[in-house]
Formats: structure tokens, sequence, C-alpha cells
């Protein structure tokens, strides 16, 4: 096993973590302020490859297609919201999770009545087709390089919003008190809408960028769903920091599990989560 090939493993594993960072930020995002348990997180992840499929079709771009799915994922978060999740903030976790589960079904079946139970592909833009060349015999795709950079910039974005500005205070005053936020006068179910509907957009556009890189198929998102729980948990619940560095770690197990021991990767993601419980029983950044 030559160096160059545990290079291009590396970055493999951070790519696929990156990605499952935008997934996993817009669900801490919404459990660490509204204390929604969403099951249908991952459904967000689904709709997003959907719509780059059938938007890069219709349109013939895929980076259009990006751009238009992210205000329409944004409208079904906000949709959403304002329309079944609202009622759930002073409910109980088990209602929370019976109502986002009822969601998953709905968007399976929406999924099916709207583009079918095929599986789909997306083809890579043009411009990033190529690949780098590392040896004479191995190189890395630009694709993969560039959805490493989007989701770079993004997780830099994110930290500078929820840090850097008014509305990254409301976000984490919100999350530590917000019967004390809403005395103060601020609108409470704007601003929860306003973190539901980033969240949705978050996996919906990692669903968008992830589509060249695998199929698009029916029941896509749950698997990502199971794996952002993980790195949620490993992170520590409601932490973006602990959520970044969570989901590198997996990202790193799962590629090095599939190449090193194809037979028990799916157990390496779950052996590092022990792991990391055993030592931290509340996560890297509780």
């Amino acid at each position: 096993m030559s160096v160059w090939f545990i290079l291009i493993q590396v970055l493999n594993g951070i790519q696929y973590g990156l990605l499952l960072f935008l997934v996993a930020s817009g669900l801490t995002l919404i459990f660490g302020l509204m204390g929604i348990i969403n099951l249908a997180h991952g459904s967000f992840y689904m709709l997003g490859a959907y719509l780059a499929y059938w938007l890069t079709g219709a349109t013939g771009s895929f980076a259009l297609a990006i751009v238009l799915a992210i205000p329409l994922a944004a409208v079904v978060g906000l949709v959403l919201e304002a329309g079944l999740l609202r009622t759930l903030y002073r409910r109980s976790h088990l209602d929370q999770v019976l109502l986002t589960y009822g969601l998953i079904l709905i968007f399976n079946e929406g999924q099916r009545l709207l583009w079918g139970g095929d599986v789909h592909s997306v083809a890579i833009p043009e411009l990033l087709t190529g690949s780098v060349r590392l040896t004479e015999t191995l190189s890395y795709p630009v694709y993969r390089l560039w959805v490493s950079l989007v989701c770079l910039a993004l997780a830099g974005a994110m930290y500078l919003v929820i840090q850097r500005t008014r509305f990254g205070m409301l976000i984490r005053a919100g999350a530590c008190d917000r019967d004390m936020v809403a005395a103060l006068g601020i609108d409470v179910k704007l601003l929860f809408a306003a973190v539901f509907a980033a969240g949705t957009v978050l996996a919906a556009v990692s669903g968008a960028i992830a589509a060249p890189l695998s199929s698009v198929g029916p029941g896509m998102g749950d698997t990502v769903l199971i794996l952002c729980f993980v790195v949620v948990v490993i992170g520590g619940v409601g932490n973006i920091k602990g959520t970044f560095f969570g989901a590198l770690l997996i990202g790193l197990a799962d590629t090095f599990g599939k190449v090193l021991i194809p037979d028990l990767a799916s157990f390496m993601v779950y052996a590092v989560m022990a792991a990391v419980l055993l030592w931290k029983p509340r996560g890297l950044f509780a």
C-alpha cells in the first residue's frame, strides 16, 4: 500500500466527512435550538439530490440546478416548520419522533410518485470532470476536491454567522434560554423558522452536490440519517464544532474501513462511536 494510495483514501475520507458535516450541522442546529428530534432530516438530503437530478435535466446546468434548489428547499422547510413542527416545541420527544417518522414515509412516497422507483444519475459538470495527476498511475478527481472546498466554505460561513453576527447571537441565546430571548422582544417563532429552513437547505445542498458522486435513488436519505445521528452523538449534541470533527472522524473511519476490512466496514463506524463515548460519554465537545 503506497503513500499516494493512503493519501487518496484520506482525501476521500475528508470529502465524505465534510459532506456528512453539512447534513449533520443542520440536524445539530435544529436540535440544539428547537429541541426537535427530526428523523426526517435525511429526507431533505434525498430531496436535494432529486432536485439536482430534476433541475439539471430541465435546465441543462448543474450550477443553476443547485441555485434553484436552495429556495425550493427553504420553502419546504418553512412550510413544515409552520404547519407541523411548531406544534411540537413543548411536546415530548416521543411525539416528535412519531411525527417526523411519519414525514419520512410521506417523503418516500412523494418521491416515488414524482420520480418513480428507478435509480438515476447526475453528470459531473464539464468544468469539473478532470483529475489531478498524483503519480503515473494514480490521480484524484477534481470534482471531489471541489466538493471538499464547497463544504469547507460553507462551514466557514456557518462559523462566522453563528459566532460573529447578531443572528448567530440570537441562535446561541435561544439555545440557552428561549423564554428569556422571547421576553427581550425577539420573535422566537421567526427565529425558529429561519433556523429550520437553514438546516433544510444545508441538508438539501449536501444531497445536491453529492448526487454526481453516487446514484440518486429511493430511500437514499435513510443511511445518511443514521450516520448523522452518529456524528452528532460523537461530537456532542448541539455543538457545531463537535459535529465538524465528529463528521471528519466518521468519514475517515468509514473510508478506511471499506478499504482495509470491507466485511466489517459498517462496524467500524459504530466501533469508533463506542470508543469515543467510552472516553467522553457526552461527546467530544459536549
